[in-house]
């Protein structure tokens, strides 16, 4: 890294009043992350319920579920290029609305096309969300907090989980069970999904109030305006040299397309794929089967639907706990080092989940675990949600947010993005019916080798990022050549 750019990593937060305008910002910004994580785990109390009344085999029941990622996917992809368009806020109302209009019509979704329509456009809305909120954090950040302050999505994600299960879990008892009536002849599962409109609309009210990122300012000629939010809300002390460097940037990254993340590395930029495996490794090591199928999943060995909803409930407590610890550590000990050591953590816990299931009698919807094998499914699925909370949950978003040269990020951030919605939407897709024929124990199998392949390719091939500036990230074009100075400078110490 340059003098300039080490100095410009230095830079001081304008004292605690900033620190505070900072963060207040950055949490309005990652209610995106809410309705996110909200929109990915309501479906868990619902699936079941979903099947019986539409009468869907395993297939279509994993369909209705995974449909959504795909409008996600589609999300992600279109929204960088909006945002630069229409500016970060009157995206982020897109998408507010968007999920408003899902959450009513999944809600009261008549048939399975009516409910499939919905849910895409749903995630449509959430596709949208998980791009420009990390985007919009990384952009308004100061690099000494960014990698915390970009976790700050992960949380949000990790709460929106917990705040959908939970309510999962209460509609369900006051109701008596997903599939009975509960308010005005509605079914259980249907106000599951109406509830979102709450949260969609606090992300719509947050997203009016907060200011707009200074790089689309910039970009928009608004250097006055730019210069303005620099100095009130992170209490930049040069806020017009700022506003300078920021200009450099956008003009080198003017007119950026598809083919300006073109390469020599198999066709891509080196560090794209280094976006693109570290997204599909955060979906292949299994999180959202736990998140979405958690409550099918402790039903079949033998837990209540009650029980079920309990301990689905408290798995996602430990999510959004262990998320703090990434939180408080990702700007210590660095981006590269809680990625190996979640690696390790979530291989241990998926190949106790595996052992476990090699006990199973039974197949399909209809399995036991004998003796105190449930008990080891229980502590090893809950190990692997504690390594990747505090680890590759945020940490793959706050690498996203901010690991790309300026130039193509908000292309690059949109196709990494987009691939982990797919990557997401093949695993949410498959789970039902590969439970239905293979079981489980080879599920949790692949799973832990994902995991183990994790760590050995961020060991190779993933590079530190933690405390450079945005507009020093062009020095991580050679990725190769990043890692060996990392190693030299780590042996130099």
């Amino acid at each position: 890294m340059s003098t300039g750019a080490a100095s410009r990593s230095s830079r001081p937060v304008g004292g605690e009043a900033h620190v505070a305008k900072v963060i207040g910002v950055t949490v309005a910004a990652a209610v995106g992350g809410f309705l996110f994580g909200f929109d990915s785990s309501v479906v868990n109390g619902a699936v079941e319920s979903i099947g019986t009344h539409f009468e869907l085999n395993s297939f279509m029941k994993g369909f209705a579920v995974a449909i959504a990622l795909l409008g996600c996917a589609l999300g992600a992809w279109f929204a960088g290029r909006l945002a630069d368009i229409w500016g970060r806020k009157k995206v982020m109302l897109l998408g507010s609305a968007l999920f408003i209009a899902s959450s009513i019509g999944t809600g009261l979704a008549w048939s399975v096309p009516d409910l499939l329509i919905w849910r895409v456009i749903g995630g449509l809305g959430i596709g949208i969300a998980s791009v420009i909120a990390p985007a919009y954090i990384a952009e308004i950040a100061p690099a000494r907090y960014r990698g915390a302050l970009g976790s700050l999505q992960q949380l949000a994600i990790t709460m929106g989980i917990f705040v959908a299960l939970l309510s999962d879990a209460l509609l369900a008892d006051s109701a008596g069970s997903a599939s009975s009536d509960l308010w005005f002849g509605i079914e259980a599962w249907r106000w599951m999904f109406m509830v979102g409109v709450i949260p969609a609309i606090v992300y719509g009210v947050l997203a009016l109030l907060i200011p707009e990122s200074p790089r689309y300012l910039v970009g928009s000629n608004l250097d006055e305006e730019a210069a303005r939010i620099l100095t009130e809300v992170t209490g930049e002390p040069n806020p017009l040299e700022r506003v300078k460097e920021i200009r450099l940037t956008l003009k080198r990254e003017s007119n950026v397309s598809i083919k300006d993340i073109r390469g020599p590395s198999f066709g891509l930029h080196p560090l794209v794929w280094v976006g693109i495996w570290i997204a599909v490794l955060q979906q292949f090591v299994g999180i959202n089967a736990i998140f979405y199928y958690s409550t099918t999943l402790w039903q079949s060995v033998g837990f209540s639907e009650s029980e079920s909803f309990k301990t689905s409930v408290i798995t996602a407590v430990v999510n959004v706990v262990m998320t703090f610890g990434a939180i408080l550590f990702v700007d210590r000990i660095g981006r590269r080092k809680l990625l190996l050591i979640g690696s390790v953590g979530m291989a241990i816990g998926l190949i106790l989940a595996c052992a476990a299931f090699t006990q199973q009698q039974g197949s399909g919807d209809d399995i036991t675990l004998p003796d105190n094998w449930g008990v080891v499914a229980l502590i090893g699925a809950n190990l692997f949600v504690v390594a990747f909370a505090a680890t590759w949950g945020p940490v793959m978003w706050v690498m996203l947010g901010e690991m790309f040269p300026n130039r193509i990020r908000g292309v690059a951030l949109g196709v990494c993005t987009g691939v982990n919605w797919l990557a997401n939407f093949t695993i949410s897709l498959l789970f039902p019916e590969l439970n239905s024929r293979l079981g489980l124990a080879w599920i949790y199998g692949f799973f832990a080798f994902c995991a183990i392949v994790s760590y050995f390719y961020v060991h190779f091939k993933v590079p530190e990022t933690k405390g450079m500036e945005l507009e020093d990230m062009d020095t991580l074009g050679d990725v190769e050549a990043a890692l060996k100075a990392e190693k030299a400078a780590a042996k130099e110490k």
